[in-house]
C-alpha cells in the first residue's frame, strides 16, 4: 500500500462564482448532489446577477474535483467560467443549498 501524500489531506476552502446559463437549469441541485458525492462541504446559491455563488471545502483533491465538475455543470447548463473569489474561507461540515442572495442596497 502506498502512503497517502500529506498534501492530499490538507484542507482547503474556496468561494467561487459560476457564470453562464446556470440559473433555471438545476445547477444548485446538481451542485449539491455532486458535492455530497465527492465529500465536499460548503454551500451554493443563486446570485441576483444571474450567476451562481458557491463555497467548496475539503481536501485539495476533493475541492479540485469539485471545481472541475463545476465547469461542466448539469446537462442543460452552459458554464462560461468558474472564478475563485475567496480562499481560506469557513465552511461547515455539510453541503447546503442557500436561498438566493438579495441585491445589495
Amino acid at each position: 500500500m502506498m502512503p497517502v501524500e500529506e498534501a492530499e489531506l490538507e484542507s482547503v476552502a474556496v468561494e467561487v462564482r459560476i457564470t453562464g446559463k446556470v440559473q433555471g437549469v438545476g445547477y444548485r441541485a446538481w451542485c449539491a448532489e455532486t458535492a455530497r458525492a465527492i465529500g465536499v462541504s460548503g454551500w451554493v446559491r443563486n446570485a441576483p446577477d444571474g450567476s451562481v455563488e458557491a463555497a467548496f471545502g475539503g481536501t485539495r483533491d476533493q475541492v479540485g474535483s469539485m471545481l472541475k465538475a463545476a465547469q461542466q455543470g448539469p446537462a442543460y447548463a452552459k458554464v462560461l467560467a468558474v472564478t475563485v473569489t475567496g480562499r481560506d474561507i469557513q465552511v461547515g461540515d455539510r453541503f447546503d443549498v442557500l436561498p438566493t442572495r438579495r441585491p445589495s442596497s
